[in-house]
């Protein structure tokens, strides 16, 4: 062990402290990078060229092999310009997931948005039982009988009027239980998958809804928003929406049934 008075002084003399770090210097990109809780989570989503410039059995190849590895890998077919294909992937490593971009930016897919997130257990759900823990941690999606999707970022405010984090943690948890309570109304309509970015990408959470119809994600986020959580103190980021389905169909959906 690193005797602290002894790395004080090192460092102050301009020193390289206690030496080599043996965890550090044999780490590699085959080192696991994993989260000490949960999995984590990358939403990218990308346009895709016509073929030649697109390979769809590449695209595949690099899905099965993320799954084969035990990597959830939810495919969407994207409406509207911003995006025509979404994946959100789940797992461990982040090396890995790094791997599986690599290899769909390869397959000729243009990432033109992406987010980074790990799943969670929110401060204001300590002590929910074993199972709904599980399930927020090592969610199983996608969920069945629910293709529409809609995936958002968000954040809580900190304005001079509403600044979230000038609360103190009981009226936080006050709010959010509230928060929570409209959300639940929703149950069997909607499955929300919220996951943790503070500190890993521009927003503070990553919003995934999966819904039974395209209307139930509109009236939930509606309904959500009248909530005192959401209408003082959320801040959104844009949204993404469309259809999950297998991999081949979502496919034929973006290339026309070209690929």
């Amino acid at each position: 062990m690193c005797d602290k008075s002894a790395l004080r002084g090192a460092l102050s003399r301009g020193e390289g402290g206690c030496g080599p770090d043996p965890y550090t210097d044999r780490v590699t990109a085959d080192s696991p990078l994993v989260p000490s809780v949960g999995q984590a989570v990358l939403h990218l989503f990308c346009h895709v060229p016509a073929p030649p410039a697109f390979s769809a059995h590449a695209l595949r190849g690099a899905v099965a092999s993320a799954r084969a590895e035990g990597y959830q890998v939810v495919p969407a077919a994207l409406l509207g310009h911003k995006a025509d294909l979404g994946l959100m992937v789940l797992g461990p490593d982040l090396w890995r997931l790094r791997r599986l971009q690599s290899e769909v930016q390869r397959a000729g897919a243009v990432p033109v948005a992406s987010y980074v997130s790990l799943t969670e257990i929110s401060e204001y759900a300590a002590g929910v039982p074993e199972e709904m823990r599980q399930a927020r941690l090592f969610p199983q999606l996608p969920p069945e009988g629910k293709r529409a999707f809609c995936f958002y970022p968000m954040s809580k405010r900190r304005t001079a009027d509403y600044n979230w984090y000038s609360l103190d943690f009981e009226h936080r948890k006050e709010l959010m239980v509230g928060h929570g309570r409209v959300g639940r109304t929703f149950h069997g309509r909607i499955l929300q998958v919220i996951t943790g970015s503070t500190g890993l990408d521009e927003f503070e959470w990553g919003v995934t809804l999966f819904g039974v119809h395209p209307d139930d994600l509109k009236d939930c986020v509606y309904e959500m928003r009248f909530d005192e959580a959401s209408a003082h103190y959320a801040e959104f980021g844009p949204f993404y929406t469309g259809m999950v389905g297998e991999l081949d169909t979502v496919l034929a959906a973006i290339t026309d049934g070209t690929a």
